[in-house]
């Protein structure tokens, strides 16, 4: 397995859906920095199971706790354990269909690939609940990132077929903050927690699509070749459970799209080099150019369902069905905005330590 991200910044995940905790390793991260474990604790909460309707029925308190690496709140340069207990869990129904794979989890290929020693209950590290591991170590490198005055913020822009309308930059934060599904557009986010109850009655579940940005990035992120902008910002997104298309700037558009449409004239402002439109999405040549960057990134329907669904026995190699009854979101897409900004914000401290903008100590 490969369980670490990064390379001077680096994030180390570890424990399963249905173990005894999940949580995160930060090796990296300079002495001197000011982080409290309630630092750690506010983006967990948001990255909490809620009462609305289509959320899972599992209630975990999902209490951050700091190990080692902080003393008297302050980074000491040694790194940073930290880890969330598992304490709501039923495995009773994982038990069951140990050898029934659900369509669209990771349950066939786990057991190939590990010879059957994987842990299956509730998906264990193929699940989403390690994410609260990646959320933990995002609140880190959020601190980092602030003393180079960048920020990260994403928000849902499209749940099935309802899309967000354009919300101006500067109240995206505070307008996805007030909605269930953490849509800035407040007609779409009614309309897209209407869909997430009509499906949840279905049985059913539905996808959707998450706009992450990071402003004030200063010109030369990136490693290119190999190590492009894109490239790690891409292989941070994809390493969450569900991700399964990312695109930075106009994307995928531009591909239908002439030069003269899909340029960036470069203009002055503020005395300073910047461009008139951002179909880039702040990055030119795997390196950033000091526009805002920008990237969405589709999430799929959540795969449990209580549809009853073709399915086989790994076993006796015979034909089955399952329909999925455990405790499951019908839309993981509101759950996933702290997760992406979580993995954009560990993958920009760690390139911009690379880059020499963030120090060793801090003082």
């Amino acid at each position: 397995m490969s369980n670490s991200l990064g390379k001077l910044f680096v994030v180390t995940s570890f424990g399963e859906s249905h173990g005894r905790c999940v949580g995160a390793v930060v090796d990296g991260c300079p002495a001197g920095l000011a982080l409290s474990v309630e630092d750690v604790q506010k983006e967990v909460d948001r990255r909490k199971a809620s009462n609305s309707a289509g959320s899972t029925g599992r209630r975990e308190e999902d209490k951050a706790e700091i190990i080692s690496g902080i003393f008297n709140n302050i980074t000491t340069g040694a790194p940073i354990c930290m880890i969330i207990w598992n304490r709501d869990i039923d495995s009773s129904a994982y038990e069951k269909t140990r050898f029934i794979p659900r369509p669209g989890h990771a349950d066939y290929t786990a057991y190939i690939k590990y010879g059957g020693f994987n842990d299956y209950r509730g998906g264990g590290r193929f699940s989403g609940r390690i994410t609260a591991g990646y959320v933990m170590a995002g609140a880190v490198a959020r601190k980092l990132l602030s003393l180079i005055s960048i920020e990260v913020l994403a928000h849902t822009v499209q749940i099935g077929a309802i899309k967000a309308g354009k919300v101006p930059q500067d109240k995206i934060r505070d307008a996805a903050n007030r909605s269930p599904v953490g849509c800035a557009d407040a007609n779409a986010s009614e309309k897209m927690v209407s869909l997430i109850q009509e499906v949840t009655g279905q049985g059913d579940s539905i996808g959707g699509i998450i706009e992450a940005l990071a402003l004030n990035v200063p010109v030369g992120l990136g490693e290119p070749v190999f190590d492009t902008l894109e490239g790690a910002l891409a292989g941070a997104f994809f390493s969450i459970p569900a991700v399964k298309g990312v695109e930075f700037g106009s994307g995928f558009l531009s591909a239908g799209e002439k030069g003269s449409e899909n340029n960036d004239p470069f203009t002055i402002e503020n005395n300073r080099i910047a461009t008139k439109t951002n179909n880039s999405g702040g990055v030119l040549g795997g390196i950033s150019n000091g526009m805002p960057v920008v990237a969405r990134i589709a999430v799929k329907p959540t795969a449990s369902i209580a549809q009853n669904q073709q399915t086989v026995n790994m076993k006796t190699l015979q034909n089955s069905n399952i329909a999925v009854h455990g405790r499951h979101d019908a839309c993981i897409v509101p759950r996933a905005v702290p997760v992406v900004e979580a993995m954009m914000a560990i993958t920009l401290c760690d390139l911009s330590i690379r880059a020499g903008l963030i120090p060793e100590v801090i003082k």
